[in-house]
């Protein structure tokens, strides 16, 4: 089974300004992901993808090739990530390089570990979608998740099944952004969104940690510093 594996990190960013060149205990975030990584396969099977030359140069500063710079029209703050990985593999079916299994890193992840993927990858077969990390939700809608209804009153998203307490409502799971292994085959035909065999890597909250605002990135600041990880 050939694995490619692509981090995305656009030079945009509005929640934490040039996030994935920002120092996160004393090295670039992006490097964290690129470090997981290098403990899976060779610098041949990695691949930054990027709109940003600043981006470019700080992956080639720790010695990985960036093989393309992203056209300008993958990097808007409306591009979705189908269109970035779907790029990505087909510039490598041109060059003759055909995968088996995109393994998406999110550079925003930086405590999901070499193990994570591991696992993640042992729970994958040809016959399925995708397995994506997650981390049971926190806002569950048979217990505590709402709608406004055209009353201006806020009703049980799941009317008809609402549970009186948390521990007897069934679990319900949301994607951590920590790791995606998906069938290249599925990723062809159609978008993520669009996958209806997809199983589950249950994460706990630390590890699911996903870096979007500058309290994310204090929060993961202090884990560092704690040595809480």
């Amino acid at each position: 089974m050939k694995i490619l594996y692509i981090i995305p990190a656009r030079g945009g960013s509005k929640g934490i300004p040039r996030k994935n060149i920002k120092p996160l205990n004393g090295k670039p975030l992006l490097d964290y992901s690129i470090d997981v990584a290098r403990k899976l396969t060779t610098d041949e099977n990695i691949c930054v993808s990027t709109d940003d030359d600043e981006i470019i140069k700080c992956a080639e500063d720790y010695g990985l090739k960036v093989p393309f710079k992203r056209p300008d029209y993958l990097a808007t703050d409306t591009c979705g990530t189908y269109d970035v990985l779907l790029h990505a593999v087909n510039f490598y079916q041109a060059q003759g390089k055909n995968y088996d299994v995109l393994l998406l890193l999110q550079p925003t992840s930086p405590f999901r570990t070499c193990q994570h993927i591991k696992e993640a990858i042992a729970m994958y077969s040809n016959e399925i979608d995708m397995v994506v990390g997650v981390k049971e939700a926190s806002c569950n809608p048979y217990y505590n998740c709402f709608l406004e209804g055209e009353d201006g009153y806020l009703k049980h998203l799941i009317n008809n099944q609402v549970a009186i307490r948390r521990q007897d409502a069934p679990k319900t799971w949301e994607y951590n952004g920590a790791l995606y292994v998906i069938n290249i085959q599925s990723l062809l035909k159609m978008p993520l969104s669009d996958f209806s065999k997809v199983r589950k890597y249950p994460m706990d909250d630390i590890h699911s940690i996903d870096l979007d605002t500058m309290l994310d990135w204090h929060f993961a600041e202090f884990i560092f510093k704690e040595n809480l990880i």
